[in-house]
Protein backbone atom coordinates (compact mmCIF):
# COMPACT_ATOMS: atom_id res chain seq x y z
CA UNK A 1 0.00 0.00 0.00
CA UNK A 2 1.39 3.11 -1.24
CA UNK A 3 2.30 5.62 1.71
CA UNK A 4 2.70 9.48 2.11
CA UNK A 5 6.04 10.41 1.03
CA UNK A 6 8.62 13.15 -0.25
CA UNK A 7 7.76 11.93 -3.67
CA UNK A 8 6.07 14.70 -5.56
CA UNK A 9 2.19 14.02 -5.59
CA UNK A 10 1.35 17.90 -6.87
CA UNK A 11 3.09 21.00 -7.78
CA UNK A 12 1.44 23.96 -6.56
CA UNK A 13 0.21 24.39 -10.69
CA UNK A 14 -0.92 20.96 -10.96
CA UNK A 15 -2.79 21.82 -7.80
CA UNK A 16 -4.18 24.97 -8.90
CA UNK A 17 -4.98 23.57 -12.76
CA UNK A 18 -6.95 20.32 -11.46
CA UNK A 19 -8.84 22.55 -8.83
CA UNK A 20 -9.52 25.56 -10.36
CA UNK A 21 -7.90 27.63 -7.90
CA UNK A 22 -5.33 30.15 -7.37
CA UNK A 23 -1.88 30.44 -6.31
CA UNK A 24 0.17 33.32 -5.94
CA UNK A 25 2.89 34.12 -8.96
CA UNK A 26 6.04 33.00 -6.29
CA UNK A 27 4.65 29.87 -4.81
CA UNK A 28 6.96 26.36 -5.53
CA UNK A 29 6.02 24.05 -3.17
CA UNK A 30 5.32 21.00 -3.95
CA UNK A 31 3.06 18.31 -1.85
CA UNK A 32 4.19 14.68 -1.06
CA UNK A 33 0.56 13.58 0.49
CA UNK A 34 -3.03 15.21 1.42
CA UNK A 35 -4.05 15.79 4.79
CA UNK A 36 -7.61 17.10 6.58
CA UNK A 37 -5.91 16.36 10.07
CA UNK A 38 -3.53 18.38 12.11
CA UNK A 39 -3.05 15.40 14.56
CA UNK A 40 -1.72 12.82 11.70
CA UNK A 41 -0.48 16.08 8.63
CA UNK A 42 2.60 15.13 7.72
CA UNK A 43 6.07 17.00 6.47
CA UNK A 44 5.32 18.03 2.69
CA UNK A 45 1.44 17.54 3.07
CA UNK A 46 -1.30 19.55 1.48
CA UNK A 47 -3.32 20.60 4.74
CA UNK A 48 -7.20 20.70 3.54
CA UNK A 49 -9.24 23.24 5.78
CA UNK A 50 -12.73 21.77 5.44
CA UNK A 51 -15.42 22.88 7.24
CA UNK A 52 -17.96 21.17 9.07
CA UNK A 53 -20.99 22.10 11.27
CA UNK A 54 -19.01 21.96 14.48
CA UNK A 55 -15.01 22.91 13.16
CA UNK A 56 -13.48 25.05 10.61
CA UNK A 57 -10.31 23.55 9.05
CA UNK A 58 -9.18 27.41 8.31
CA UNK A 59 -8.64 27.39 12.46
CA UNK A 60 -5.92 25.12 12.06
CA UNK A 61 -4.30 26.45 9.26
CA UNK A 62 -1.27 27.87 10.83
CA UNK A 63 -0.62 24.69 13.26
CA UNK A 64 -0.63 22.52 9.95
CA UNK A 65 1.87 24.25 8.51
CA UNK A 66 4.24 24.46 11.55
CA UNK A 67 4.27 20.78 12.00
CA UNK A 68 5.72 20.61 8.05
CA UNK A 69 2.71 20.96 5.80
CA UNK A 70 3.99 22.69 2.72
CA UNK A 71 0.86 24.09 1.73
CA UNK A 72 -2.75 24.81 2.50
CA UNK A 73 -5.90 24.65 0.19
CA UNK A 74 -8.20 27.41 1.76
CA UNK A 75 -11.54 29.40 0.77
CA UNK A 76 -9.98 32.37 3.48
CA UNK A 77 -6.30 32.86 3.84
CA UNK A 78 -5.67 33.07 7.56
CA UNK A 79 -3.94 36.95 8.85
CA UNK A 80 -1.08 34.26 10.27
CA UNK A 81 -0.15 32.01 7.20
CA UNK A 82 2.23 32.72 4.39
CA UNK A 83 0.39 33.52 1.35
CA UNK A 84 2.85 32.14 -1.15
CA UNK A 85 2.04 28.56 0.71
CA UNK A 86 -2.02 28.59 -0.07
CA UNK A 87 -3.89 27.45 -2.41
CA UNK A 88 -7.47 29.70 -2.54
CA UNK A 89 -10.51 27.85 -3.92
CA UNK A 90 -14.35 28.64 -3.70
CA UNK A 91 -14.97 25.35 -1.87
CA UNK A 92 -12.50 23.20 0.08
CA UNK A 93 -14.68 20.24 -0.15
CA UNK A 94 -15.10 20.54 -3.72
CA UNK A 95 -11.47 21.65 -4.38
CA UNK A 96 -10.41 18.52 -2.36
CA UNK A 97 -13.36 16.29 -5.01
CA UNK A 98 -12.21 18.21 -7.92
CA UNK A 99 -8.14 17.11 -6.94
CA UNK A 100 -9.06 13.35 -6.53
CA UNK A 101 -11.02 13.63 -9.80
CA UNK A 102 -7.77 14.88 -11.45
CA UNK A 103 -5.67 12.36 -9.62
CA UNK A 104 -7.97 9.60 -11.47
CA UNK A 105 -7.98 11.48 -14.71
CA UNK A 106 -4.29 11.74 -14.94
CA UNK A 107 -3.25 7.75 -13.82
CA UNK A 108 -3.59 4.61 -16.19
CA UNK A 109 -4.13 2.72 -12.82
CA UNK A 110 -6.39 -0.09 -12.70
CA UNK A 111 -9.04 0.31 -10.02
CA UNK A 112 -10.78 -1.92 -7.72
CA UNK A 113 -13.80 -0.67 -5.74
CA UNK A 114 -15.52 -2.35 -2.63
CA UNK A 115 -18.39 -2.11 -0.75
CA UNK A 116 -20.61 -4.50 1.31
CA UNK A 117 -22.28 -4.82 4.52
CA UNK A 118 -19.48 -7.06 6.32
CA UNK A 119 -16.11 -7.47 5.20
CA UNK A 120 -14.97 -4.88 2.71
CA UNK A 121 -12.33 -2.93 4.80
CA UNK A 122 -10.44 -6.64 5.48
CA UNK A 123 -10.85 -7.69 1.29
CA UNK A 124 -9.36 -3.91 0.76
CA UNK A 125 -6.77 -4.85 2.88
CA UNK A 126 -6.29 -8.19 1.28
CA UNK A 127 -6.31 -6.61 -2.44
CA UNK A 128 -4.01 -4.15 -1.32
CA UNK A 129 -1.53 -6.80 -0.07
CA UNK A 130 -1.92 -9.47 -2.68
CA UNK A 131 -1.52 -6.56 -6.05
CA UNK A 132 1.35 -4.65 -3.97
CA UNK A 133 3.52 -7.90 -4.72
CA UNK A 134 2.60 -7.14 -8.73
CA UNK A 135 3.07 -3.58 -9.21
CA UNK A 136 2.85 -0.11 -7.17
CA UNK A 137 -0.88 -0.27 -5.51
CA UNK A 138 -2.16 2.48 -3.82
CA UNK A 139 -5.07 1.92 -1.32
CA UNK A 140 -7.37 3.73 0.71
CA UNK A 141 -6.23 4.00 4.36
CA UNK A 142 -8.44 2.89 7.07
CA UNK A 143 -11.81 3.16 6.93
CA UNK A 144 -11.16 6.50 4.53
CA UNK A 145 -14.51 5.48 2.34
CA UNK A 146 -17.02 8.18 2.67
CA UNK A 147 -17.95 11.30 1.31
CA UNK A 148 -14.68 13.09 2.25
CA UNK A 149 -12.22 9.83 3.17
CA UNK A 150 -12.79 8.43 -0.59
CA UNK A 151 -12.00 11.34 -2.34
CA UNK A 152 -8.46 12.03 -0.06
CA UNK A 153 -7.58 8.59 -0.51
CA UNK A 154 -7.94 9.54 -4.37
CA UNK A 155 -6.01 12.55 -3.80
CA UNK A 156 -3.24 10.85 -2.89
CA UNK A 157 -3.14 8.42 -5.02
CA UNK A 158 0.42 8.70 -7.00
CA UNK A 159 0.23 9.36 -11.07
CA UNK A 160 2.65 5.96 -11.53
CA UNK A 161 0.54 3.52 -9.74
CA UNK A 162 -0.26 0.52 -11.29
CA UNK A 163 -3.32 -0.90 -8.87
CA UNK A 164 -5.55 1.15 -7.03
CA UNK A 165 -7.63 -0.36 -4.35
CA UNK A 166 -10.39 1.85 -2.39
CA UNK A 167 -13.37 1.12 -0.19
CA UNK A 168 -16.55 2.92 -0.67
CA UNK A 169 -18.93 3.39 2.47
CA UNK A 170 -22.64 4.59 3.13
CA UNK A 171 -25.44 4.34 5.68
CA UNK A 172 -27.63 5.77 3.52
CA UNK A 173 -28.91 5.54 -0.30
CA UNK A 174 -27.32 8.03 -2.71
CA UNK A 175 -24.03 7.94 -1.05
CA UNK A 176 -21.98 5.46 -2.82
CA UNK A 177 -22.99 6.23 -6.71
CA UNK A 178 -21.29 9.87 -6.54
CA UNK A 179 -18.18 8.13 -5.30
CA UNK A 180 -18.25 5.47 -7.98
CA UNK A 181 -18.37 8.23 -10.64
CA UNK A 182 -15.58 9.66 -9.37
CA UNK A 183 -13.74 6.57 -8.92
CA UNK A 184 -14.47 5.01 -12.39
CA UNK A 185 -13.77 1.80 -11.36
CA UNK A 186 -12.47 -1.46 -13.24
CA UNK A 187 -13.77 -3.98 -11.26
CA UNK A 188 -16.51 -3.80 -8.59
CA UNK A 189 -16.52 -5.94 -5.81
CA UNK A 190 -19.38 -6.34 -3.29
CA UNK A 191 -18.62 -8.67 -0.39
CA UNK A 192 -21.97 -9.16 0.72
CA UNK A 193 -25.54 -7.09 1.68
CA UNK A 194 -26.87 -7.64 5.43
CA UNK A 195 -29.21 -6.06 7.68
CA UNK A 196 -27.15 -3.32 8.21
CA UNK A 197 -28.09 0.32 8.68
CA UNK A 198 -31.60 -0.61 8.77
CA UNK A 199 -32.36 2.21 10.90
CA UNK A 200 -31.76 4.22 7.42
CA UNK A 201 -33.89 2.19 5.17
CA UNK A 202 -36.94 0.52 5.25
CA UNK A 203 -35.72 -3.19 4.37
CA UNK A 204 -32.42 -5.10 3.14
CA UNK A 205 -33.49 -4.96 -0.36
CA UNK A 206 -33.21 -1.08 -0.16
CA UNK A 207 -29.43 -1.46 1.51
CA UNK A 208 -28.80 -4.05 -1.72
CA UNK A 209 -30.07 -1.39 -4.09
CA UNK A 210 -27.58 1.33 -2.00
CA UNK A 211 -24.79 -1.32 -2.64
CA UNK A 212 -25.67 -1.86 -6.34
CA UNK A 213 -25.17 1.99 -7.06
CA UNK A 214 -21.04 0.95 -6.71
CA UNK A 215 -22.03 -0.70 -10.37
CA UNK A 216 -22.65 3.34 -11.28
CA UNK A 217 -19.05 4.71 -12.58
CA UNK A 218 -17.96 1.29 -13.54
CA UNK A 219 -16.16 1.04 -16.30
CA UNK A 220 -17.46 0.22 -19.96
CA UNK A 221 -15.51 -3.15 -19.96
CA UNK A 222 -15.54 -3.56 -16.06
CA UNK A 223 -16.22 -6.40 -13.87
CA UNK A 224 -18.80 -6.69 -11.31
CA UNK A 225 -17.96 -9.14 -8.43
CA UNK A 226 -20.75 -10.80 -6.30
CA UNK A 227 -21.30 -13.28 -3.99
CA UNK A 228 -23.16 -16.21 -4.71
CA UNK A 229 -24.74 -17.69 -1.89
CA UNK A 230 -25.93 -14.17 -0.93
CA UNK A 231 -29.68 -14.07 -0.93
CA UNK A 232 -29.40 -10.50 -2.66
CA UNK A 233 -27.28 -12.15 -5.64
CA UNK A 234 -29.81 -11.96 -7.93
CA UNK A 235 -31.30 -8.52 -7.21
CA UNK A 236 -27.55 -7.26 -7.23
CA UNK A 237 -27.24 -9.05 -11.03
CA UNK A 238 -30.16 -7.13 -12.27
CA UNK A 239 -28.88 -4.06 -10.99
CA UNK A 240 -25.91 -4.19 -12.53
CA UNK A 241 -27.49 -5.11 -15.93
CA UNK A 242 -29.36 -2.58 -15.80
CA UNK A 243 -26.37 -0.13 -15.86
CA UNK A 244 -25.08 -1.90 -18.73
CA UNK A 245 -22.44 -4.03 -16.82
CA UNK A 246 -21.27 -6.56 -19.18
CA UNK A 247 -19.13 -9.20 -17.16
CA UNK A 248 -21.00 -10.42 -13.81
CA UNK A 249 -18.50 -13.10 -11.55
CA UNK A 250 -19.33 -14.69 -8.50
CA UNK A 251 -17.79 -15.75 -5.47
CA UNK A 252 -19.06 -18.81 -3.38
CA UNK A 253 -19.69 -22.83 -2.86
CA UNK A 254 -22.22 -22.39 -5.37
CA UNK A 255 -21.86 -24.81 -8.21
CA UNK A 256 -22.18 -22.01 -11.17
CA UNK A 257 -19.73 -19.34 -8.99
CA UNK A 258 -16.67 -17.70 -11.07
CA UNK A 259 -14.60 -18.91 -8.07
CA UNK A 260 -16.04 -21.67 -6.31
CA UNK A 261 -15.04 -23.11 -3.03
CA UNK A 262 -14.41 -26.62 -3.18
CA UNK A 263 -13.03 -27.61 -0.05
CA UNK A 264 -12.06 -25.83 3.36
CA UNK A 265 -10.17 -27.41 6.65
CA UNK A 266 -10.30 -24.73 8.98
CA UNK A 267 -9.48 -24.36 12.52
CA UNK A 268 -8.46 -21.25 15.11
CA UNK A 269 -5.16 -20.67 13.03
CA UNK A 270 -6.60 -20.19 9.92
CA UNK A 271 -7.60 -22.54 7.02
CA UNK A 272 -6.53 -24.56 3.55
CA UNK A 273 -8.95 -23.44 1.14
CA UNK A 274 -9.59 -25.03 -2.55
CA UNK A 275 -11.19 -23.46 -5.39
CA UNK A 276 -11.49 -23.50 -8.70
CA UNK A 277 -11.06 -19.32 -10.28
CA UNK A 278 -12.28 -18.47 -13.31
CA UNK A 279 -12.04 -22.79 -14.14
CA UNK A 280 -8.77 -23.00 -12.93
CA UNK A 281 -7.84 -25.06 -9.83
CA UNK A 282 -6.18 -23.15 -6.82
CA UNK A 283 -5.47 -23.99 -3.01
CA UNK A 284 -3.44 -21.68 -0.10
CA UNK A 285 -3.26 -20.90 2.82
CA UNK A 286 -5.07 -18.30 4.45
CA UNK A 287 -3.89 -16.95 7.93
CA UNK A 288 -7.39 -15.59 8.77
CA UNK A 289 -9.89 -18.40 10.12
CA UNK A 290 -13.37 -18.99 9.76
CA UNK A 291 -15.39 -19.73 5.81
CA UNK A 292 -16.55 -16.06 5.25
CA UNK A 293 -12.73 -14.70 5.12
CA UNK A 294 -12.05 -17.60 2.42
CA UNK A 295 -14.96 -16.29 0.47
CA UNK A 296 -13.87 -13.21 0.45
CA UNK A 297 -10.23 -14.12 -0.60
CA UNK A 298 -12.09 -15.63 -3.56
CA UNK A 299 -13.08 -12.08 -4.22
CA UNK A 300 -10.06 -11.20 -3.69
CA UNK A 301 -8.52 -13.54 -6.63
CA UNK A 302 -11.66 -12.30 -8.94
CA UNK A 303 -10.69 -8.75 -8.46
CA UNK A 304 -6.74 -9.93 -9.26
CA UNK A 305 -8.06 -11.33 -12.01
CA UNK A 306 -10.17 -8.49 -13.03
CA UNK A 307 -7.66 -6.25 -13.24
CA UNK A 308 -4.98 -8.27 -15.34
CA UNK A 309 -3.07 -9.62 -12.67
CA UNK A 310 -1.55 -12.80 -11.46
CA UNK A 311 -4.07 -14.83 -9.83
CA UNK A 312 -2.07 -17.75 -8.85
CA UNK A 313 0.87 -15.20 -7.38
CA UNK A 314 -2.66 -13.73 -5.91
CA UNK A 315 -3.27 -16.89 -3.94
CA UNK A 316 0.30 -17.52 -2.74
CA UNK A 317 0.41 -13.90 -1.43
CA UNK A 318 -3.11 -14.51 0.75
CA UNK A 319 -0.88 -16.80 2.84
CA UNK A 320 1.15 -13.79 4.29
CA UNK A 321 -2.80 -11.39 5.09
CA UNK A 322 -2.41 -10.38 8.71
CA UNK A 323 -5.50 -9.40 10.94
CA UNK A 324 -6.05 -5.64 10.93
CA UNK A 325 -6.63 -3.45 14.11
CA UNK A 326 -10.21 -4.30 15.53
CA UNK A 327 -10.94 -6.60 13.25
CA UNK A 328 -9.38 -10.03 15.10
CA UNK A 329 -6.02 -8.63 16.29
CA UNK A 330 -4.67 -10.91 18.80
CA UNK A 331 -2.67 -9.99 21.97
CA UNK A 332 -1.42 -11.98 24.92
CA UNK A 333 -1.15 -10.39 28.06
CA UNK A 334 0.62 -11.49 30.64
CA UNK A 335 -0.42 -10.96 34.67
CA UNK A 336 2.19 -9.81 36.93
CA UNK A 337 1.06 -11.94 39.69
CA UNK A 338 1.66 -15.22 36.59
CA UNK A 339 0.12 -16.88 33.82
CA UNK A 340 -1.52 -15.36 31.12
CA UNK A 341 -4.67 -14.54 29.15
CA UNK A 342 -5.74 -13.26 25.35
CA UNK A 343 -7.91 -10.59 24.28
CA UNK A 344 -9.33 -10.56 20.38
CA UNK A 345 -10.03 -7.26 19.75
CA UNK A 346 -12.81 -6.91 16.97
CA UNK A 347 -13.95 -3.92 18.24
CA UNK A 348 -14.18 -1.59 14.85
CA UNK A 349 -17.28 -2.60 14.48
CA UNK A 350 -20.48 -4.95 14.80
CA UNK A 351 -23.37 -6.51 12.91
CA UNK A 352 -25.80 -9.62 13.81
CA UNK A 353 -24.04 -11.35 10.51
CA UNK A 354 -20.55 -9.58 11.96
CA UNK A 355 -21.08 -11.30 15.28
CA UNK A 356 -21.75 -14.30 14.20
CA UNK A 357 -19.26 -15.25 12.27
CA UNK A 358 -16.48 -13.92 14.11
CA UNK A 359 -18.35 -16.25 17.15
CA UNK A 360 -18.59 -19.64 14.64
CA UNK A 361 -14.69 -18.98 14.84
CA UNK A 362 -14.25 -18.53 18.63
CA UNK A 363 -15.88 -21.40 19.24
CA UNK A 364 -13.11 -23.31 17.35
CA UNK A 365 -10.40 -21.65 19.83
CA UNK A 366 -9.53 -23.07 22.15
CA UNK A 367 -8.45 -20.83 26.15
CA UNK A 368 -5.24 -19.52 26.45
CA UNK A 369 -4.34 -22.77 29.02
CA UNK A 370 -6.19 -25.61 30.49
CA UNK A 371 -8.90 -24.48 32.67
CA UNK A 372 -9.23 -21.26 31.07
CA UNK A 373 -12.26 -19.78 30.08
CA UNK A 374 -13.81 -18.50 26.82
CA UNK A 375 -15.30 -15.45 27.23
CA UNK A 376 -17.43 -12.70 25.28
CA UNK A 377 -18.04 -9.25 25.56
CA UNK A 378 -20.59 -7.38 23.88
CA UNK A 379 -21.75 -3.77 23.05
CA UNK A 380 -24.58 -2.86 20.74
CA UNK A 381 -25.05 -3.09 17.50
CA UNK A 382 -26.35 0.24 16.22
CA UNK A 383 -28.36 1.19 13.45
CA UNK A 384 -30.58 -1.34 13.31
CA UNK A 385 -34.09 0.57 13.68
CA UNK A 386 -36.64 -1.24 15.14
CA UNK A 387 -35.55 -4.85 14.84
CA UNK A 388 -32.51 -4.18 16.84
CA UNK A 389 -33.92 -5.82 20.49
CA UNK A 390 -34.54 -8.72 18.84
CA UNK A 391 -31.11 -9.00 16.89
CA UNK A 392 -29.82 -8.59 20.04
CA UNK A 393 -31.50 -11.41 21.34
CA UNK A 394 -31.52 -13.61 18.52
CA UNK A 395 -27.49 -13.95 18.89
CA UNK A 396 -28.07 -16.19 22.11
CA UNK A 397 -28.02 -19.53 19.80
CA UNK A 398 -24.93 -18.43 18.60
CA UNK A 399 -23.01 -17.61 21.96
CA UNK A 400 -24.12 -21.43 23.10
CA UNK A 401 -23.14 -22.61 19.45
CA UNK A 402 -19.82 -21.24 20.51
CA UNK A 403 -19.47 -22.95 23.99
CA UNK A 404 -18.82 -20.12 25.48
CA UNK A 405 -18.70 -19.88 29.57
CA UNK A 406 -19.47 -16.21 29.87
CA UNK A 407 -21.37 -13.29 28.26
CA UNK A 408 -20.59 -9.76 29.32
CA UNK A 409 -22.54 -6.79 27.62
CA UNK A 410 -23.04 -3.44 27.35
CA UNK A 411 -25.68 -0.61 26.36
CA UNK A 412 -29.54 -0.50 26.10
CA UNK A 413 -29.72 -3.25 22.79
CA UNK A 414 -27.42 -5.83 24.51
CA UNK A 415 -29.79 -5.71 27.57
CA UNK A 416 -32.19 -8.08 25.48
CA UNK A 417 -29.33 -10.37 24.74
CA UNK A 418 -28.27 -10.59 28.73
CA UNK A 419 -31.54 -11.13 29.67
CA UNK A 420 -31.95 -14.51 26.53
CA UNK A 421 -28.80 -16.14 27.86
CA UNK A 422 -29.20 -18.93 30.93
CA UNK A 423 -28.55 -17.66 33.87
CA UNK A 424 -24.73 -19.22 34.08
CA UNK A 425 -23.95 -17.86 30.89
CA UNK A 426 -25.00 -14.00 32.17
CA UNK A 427 -21.70 -11.69 32.96
CA UNK A 428 -22.09 -8.01 34.11
CA UNK A 429 -24.68 -6.10 32.14
CA UNK A 430 -23.29 -2.03 32.54
CA UNK A 431 -25.13 0.86 30.74
CA UNK A 432 -21.97 1.59 28.80
CA UNK A 433 -18.91 0.55 27.54
CA UNK A 434 -16.40 2.35 30.14
CA UNK A 435 -18.32 1.07 33.20
CA UNK A 436 -17.99 -2.74 31.83
CA UNK A 437 -14.33 -2.02 31.30
CA UNK A 438 -13.64 -2.16 35.06
CA UNK A 439 -15.85 -5.44 35.42
CA UNK A 440 -14.37 -7.63 32.86
CA UNK A 441 -10.53 -6.24 33.96
CA UNK A 442 -12.10 -7.70 37.58
CA UNK A 443 -13.06 -11.05 36.46
CA UNK A 444 -10.22 -12.61 34.16
CA UNK A 445 -8.45 -14.79 34.83
CA UNK A 446 -4.92 -16.70 33.77
CA UNK A 447 -6.14 -18.81 31.09
CA UNK A 448 -8.88 -17.01 29.43
CA UNK A 449 -9.28 -16.10 25.83
CA UNK A 450 -11.65 -12.76 25.75
CA UNK A 451 -13.28 -11.89 22.68
CA UNK A 452 -14.19 -8.09 22.80
CA UNK A 453 -17.10 -6.70 20.07
CA UNK A 454 -19.35 -4.18 19.49
CA UNK A 455 -20.45 -1.22 17.12
CA UNK A 456 -17.68 1.82 16.86
CA UNK A 457 -20.11 3.82 18.59
CA UNK A 458 -20.27 1.86 21.57
CA UNK A 459 -16.25 2.44 22.57
CA UNK A 460 -16.11 -1.40 23.37
CA UNK A 461 -12.75 -0.50 22.66
CA UNK A 462 -11.99 0.93 26.09
CA UNK A 463 -12.50 -2.81 27.44
CA UNK A 464 -9.61 -3.96 25.45
CA UNK A 465 -7.89 -1.13 26.67
CA UNK A 466 -8.38 -1.96 30.39
CA UNK A 467 -7.34 -5.12 29.66
CA UNK A 468 -4.00 -4.58 28.12
CA UNK A 469 -3.50 -1.98 31.10
CA UNK A 470 -3.59 -5.45 33.31
CA UNK A 471 -0.28 -6.62 31.61
CA UNK A 472 2.72 -6.94 33.18
CA UNK A 473 4.51 -4.84 30.45
CA UNK A 474 4.88 -8.14 28.38
CA UNK A 475 1.89 -8.24 26.10
CA UNK A 476 2.55 -9.06 22.37
CA UNK A 477 0.39 -9.70 19.22
CA UNK A 478 0.15 -12.77 17.85
CA UNK A 479 -2.62 -14.29 15.58
CA UNK A 480 -5.83 -13.41 14.72
CA UNK A 481 -9.01 -15.97 15.72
Amino acid sequence: MSAQTSTVLWTAREAALATGGTVTADAVWTVGGVSIDTRTVSSGDLFVALKGPNFDGHDYVAPALSKGAAAAMVTRAPADADPSRLLAVPDTQAGLEALAIAARARSAAKIVAVTGSVGKTGTKEALATVLGGQGATHASSGNLNNQIGMPLSLARMPAASRFGVFEIGMNHAGEIAPLSAMLRPHAAIVTTVEAVHLEHFPDVAAIADAKAEIFTGLDRDGVAILNRDNVWFDRLTMRATERGVGRIWSFGSATDATARLTDIVSDAAGSVVSATVLGRPVRFHLPLPGRHQAQNALAVLLGVAALDGDVAMGAAALEALAPVKGRGVTTEVMLPGGGAFRVVDETYNASPAAVRAVLAVFGMTPPQAPGGRRLVVLGDMLELGAGGPAEHAGLADALLAARVDGVFTAGPLSRHLHDALPLELRGVHAADSTVLATAVAGAVQPGDIVLVKGSAGSRMASVVSALLALSAGNAGSRHAV
